[in-house]
């Protein structure tokens, strides 16, 4: 039997079901379902940290929490670019870690059912993404769904989290 605690978790992961958060990096348009999602916040600060990889731009406090942030442009391999107004901090939880993601904007939280949910092309024909978990329809645009788990593999978090 279900004790009060799991039927209450139970019905909030129904409320999150098929909701992401939208945002872009340049011209491509990009979701992260809701459940990791802690907060949004504009850029700030952030005291880099000496050795670390290039895409992992350094650590913020957040309300005294230390945050280590991830520029997901260069985590994908893209051109860096200066942050403006709209540059924003998306605070995920990535295997009980608070991770923050430097996006050039967000846009908005879809809802994007499963059957409008497509995989990712095979690797066979050059699509070499391991962060792309599905491809999501919404009107007459895509979207990639990223899978938070695979944006750090397990020797980066106990890196990052090192830091912490």
């Amino acid at each position: 039997m279900l004790n009060v605690a799991d039927a209450l978790s139970e019905s909030v992961e129904d409320t999150q079901k098929g909701k992401f958060l939208t945002f872009s990096i340049g011209k491509e348009s990009y979701g992260l379902e809701i459940k990791y999602v802690t907060e949004i916040i504009g850029i700030q600060d952030i005291t880099s940290i000496p050795e670390m990889p290039i895409y992992v731009k350094g650590i913020i406090n957040l309300r005294g929490k230390i945050i280590p942030v991830i520029d997901v442009r260069l985590r994908f391999k893209k051109e860096p670019r200066d942050y403006n107004e709209r540059t924003c901090i998306i605070v995920v939880d990535i295997k009980d870690i608070s991770i923050g993601l430097i996006v050039d904007h967000v846009a908005e939280v879809l809802v994007i059912t499963t059957e409008n949910i497509v995989p990712p092309p095979d690797s066979k024909i050059g699509f070499h993404n391991r962060y792309v978990k599905g491809i999501g329809k919404t009107g007459s645009e895509v979207k990639l769904l990223l899978d938070c788990d695979k944006l750090l593999n397990d020797d980066e978090i106990d890196v990052i989290s090192e830091v912490v």
